[in-house]
């Protein structure tokens, strides 16, 4: 009797690996600071223990035989290249003389007004965007993440129940995916 592959959805694995990485940089921040570790040794610990909890997950996936299925909302609504269009006018500021007296201050503060009506506004547009611009961080670590996992559990059909070649695939490719990160930390701290 064949059985089934087990499959694990991509959104899940996503967002359970982020609460992963945020726990363990908080905590080893906030234990570092009792300790008085250095900021590079915290980068240093939250690293590894990053990759060991990708090594493990790895591996029980491919001893396991699980299967990814990416279950992302599709964005078929934008077009290719025409992200914001033409979404920065250009255009001169005006200079507004008020003069002096009670006319001049009344202008003034009905100018103060509409400024920060103004400015009111623009920070929303500029926290939309922000947000916006998060949403797009977000899909795209994900999109990275997804093919980066997708990539390792094809290997699960071969590597379903032996657990040595499920561990040496891990660790190559817990290597290959944190071993970078740790690169750049170390040349960082060598330049300095």
């Amino acid at each position: 009797m064949k059985t089934e592959q087990t499959y694990l959805k991509g959104k899940s694995v996503f967002i359970v690996s982020l609460l992963v990485i945020g726990i363990a940089i908080l905590t080893v921040y906030l234990t570092g600071i009792n300790f008085n570790r250095s900021p590079t040794s915290n980068l240093y610990l939250s690293l590894g223990i990053i990759a060991t909890a990708l090594f493990l997950f790895m591996t029980y996936g491919l001893y396991k035989g699980i299967g990814l299925i990416d279950n992302f909302p599709k964005f078929r609504n934008f077009k290719r290249g025409d992200i914001m269009g033409n979404a920065s006018p250009t255009f001169d500021t005006p200079s507004v003389s008020v003069g002096d007296g009670i006319g001049g201050l009344i202008l003034s503060i009905l100018l103060w007004i509409g400024m920060t009506i103004l400015i009111i506004i623009l920070l929303i547009v500029l926290e939309a965007v922000f947000w916006f611009s998060l949403f797009i961080i977000l899909a795209m670590l994900y999109w990275v993440f997804f093919r980066a996992l997708k990539f390792v559990f094809n290997k699960s059909k071969d590597t379903k129940g032996d657990i040595g070649i499920s561990a040496v695939y891990s660790l190559t490719y817990t290597l290959l995916y944190v071993g970078w990160i740790f690169g750049i930390v170390y040349l960082t701290e060598i330049i300095k």
